[in-house]
């Protein structure tokens, strides 16, 4: 039997890359600074919480899969401690996690990774409307079969490399669909639900049509780990 523990997670703005600035300044001008700061807050108070869970946790010999990750060893080393730099809650995890004599495992393929990144780049970078427009209708039309691919390929690597007996530690996106492609003897922990991460992050868009459950969603957010 194999365990991976499961963090589905939500990116802070520090995790964004280039692209940061301009999802933080479309956030306050459609959502309202006040309400997009609050948003941030819980982002960050979610990270927190899931930094208390692994803060005690025996995590020797486990082995850690990160969303985004292309290497291992030595150059996954300096992408966790870029991240740090950058002020990313979630790469301070996972260098605490390696730390405490966990190993980082190559999770994400290359080609995928950048093919994603330079059709977000292209959104964000398009100097007209219609150019953005474009841009966006075709990272549309690619996103979910980029999202498949990179799911297939990450469930792949951990098949491949969490041995009988092992466990592992995922921080993946929640709109991820990682667990249908995993292996049947690998017992899956949700620290959070996904649903309910992806219920809040679903909700962003239509907040003012449930503000109630919203804030219930953000509540459990940033609820201790039992």
């Amino acid at each position: 039997m194999r365990k991976l523990i499961y963090v589905p997670i939500i990116h802070m703005s520090a995790d964004l890359g280039i692209i940061a600035k301009q999802v933080d300044s479309r956030g306050m001008a459609g959502f309202g600074e006040e309400f997009w700061k609050k948003h941030q807050q819980t982002v960050s108070g979610f990270w927190d919480v899931i930094a208390e869970y692994f803060a005690d946790l025996k995590v020797a010999g486990f082995k850690v899969f990160q969303d985004g990750m292309v290497a291992h060893a030595e150059v996954g080393q300096k992408i966790v401690e870029e991240g740090i730099k950058a002020g990313s809650k979630n790469y301070e995890i996972i260098d605490h996690l390696l730390k405490q004599g966990a190993t980082l495992v190559q999770t994400e393929d290359f080609a995928l990774m950048k093919e994603e990144r330079d059709r977000l780049v292209k959104i964000t970078q398009a100097k007209s409307t219609s150019r953005k427009l474009l841009a966006f209708l075709v990272y549309k039309l690619k996103k979910n079969r980029l999202l498949k691919k990179r799911d297939q390929f990450i469930a792949q690597q951990i098949n491949a490399t969490l041995h009988d007996g092992e466990t592992g530690i995922l921080l993946l996106g929640a709109y991820h669909d990682i667990i249908t492609n995993l292996a049947a003897d690998i017992q899956v922990q949700e620290v959070k639900e996904i649903k309910k991460i992806r219920d809040y992050q679903s909700m962003l868009l239509s907040v003012r049509k449930d503000q109630e459950q919203f804030d219930e969603l953000g509540k459990y957010l940033v609820s201790p780990i039992a």
